[in-house]
């Protein structure tokens, strides 16, 4: 499960640590210099804005530049692994997501980086449920007719492509529920999506930013998200584990996206970065912002992170291992 976001209290706790790094920061001269935060992406996605409107956050609050750079490549492991290789001074960081973080330490036989060992996490920034959905013109209306109706003939689900969070994840649907979707891999979401209306493709497990606009404009028909509580966007959209069905309880599947400095940054250098991330999340016009594009806004501490890292590593390698997934 993701970290919840940092209450209030623990707000005003890590503004307190915010003040005993500032006093390490005199000491240790961080930072020196421009940060720049690593996105594994090209320009004009989700991690990429995510990323430049948490930079402009920072910059005054660290008296530094902060700078984007992407880097993209390999599922995001091109950009994850240079952070990896990078100085563990605070001032290279990166944008790292599921894939990168995550799913990729099982996807790739011979990845260059260890998520667990390479990396310091700082804050998990935002998470999002993917979203179970058919095209409004199908007879299926939850998720308990989905599985009836995959298990009188095999349904097909869109993905933007194998090994994504959005494959695995129905990949763990079907190890969960005992059925065996076919799954189709797109070049992207946006081709899938057509196919979804267009009635050729029988349903998606879709990004929510993807899928909400059709969705409000009644050509999709949500069925679950997956996430482990509803969405604030959709809140008479159940959950996959709400459906009640034998193997569902429980079911969770979230993408996120968080902040992680090289293994090996000094921990008072963490401690600054964390508290100006948990700081910089709490801002009005960051929580209306992401919060409107679907994304669950919020911080965390590096050891919540830590141990969420430390759970989600396993959790995906279970669901590649079980599905013998494999990247060509």
């Amino acid at each position: 499960m993701l970290p919840l976001p940092l209450s209030r209290r623990r707000l005003l706790a890590a503004a307190a640590v915010a003040c005993v790094a500032g006093t390490a920061q005199a000491q240790s001269g961080f930072p020196s210099r421009p940060l720049r935060i690593v996105v594994p992406f090209p320009p004009g996605g989700s991690t990429d804005l995510l990323a430049r409107r948490l930079g402009e956050k920072l910059s005054p609050a660290l008296g530094q530049p902060v700078i984007v750079e992407n880097k993209p490549g390999a599922g995001g492991t091109t950009g994850a692994d240079f952070v990896a290789k990078s100085a563990p001074d605070g001032h290279t960081l990166l944008m790292g997501v599921t894939g990168s973080n995550a799913i990729a330490a099982s996807l790739f036989a011979k990845l260059p980086y260890d998520p667990l060992k390479d990396f310091a996490p700082v804050s998990v920034v935002v998470s999002a449920p993917l979203v179970l959905a058919v095209n409004a013109s199908s007879p299926i209306r939850s998720t308990r007719d989905y599985l009836a109706a995959a298990r009188a003939k095999p349904l097909t689900y869109g993905t933007p492509g194998n090994g994504t969070s959005m494959h695995l994840t129905g990949e763990m649907f079907d190890q969960a529920a005992g059925v065996k979707l076919t799954h189709v891999p797109y070049k992207g979401s946006a081709p899938a999506l057509n196919d979804l209306l267009g009635g050729t493709l029988d349903s998606m497990f879709g990004d929510f930013l993807v899928l909400l606009p059709q969705i409000k404009a009644g050509k999709v028909t949500p069925l679950a998200v997956t996430s482990s509580r509803r969405h604030p966007l959709l809140p008479e959209v159940p959950t996959v584990a709400e459906s009640g069905l034998p193997g569902l309880a429980g079911f969770e599947a979230s993408s996120w996206q968080g902040l992680f400095a090289p293994a090996g940054t000094p921990r008072e250098v963490v401690a600054r970065l964390n508290a100006e991330v948990v700081k910089a999340l709490e801002a009005a016009d960051i929580r209306e912002f992401f919060g409107s594009q679907g994304f669950i806004v919020g911080g965390s501490t590096p050891e919540q992170f830590k141990a969420f890292i430390e759970a989600e590593v396993p959790k995906w390698g279970r669901v590649v291992k079980a599905a013998n997934v494999k990247i060509d």
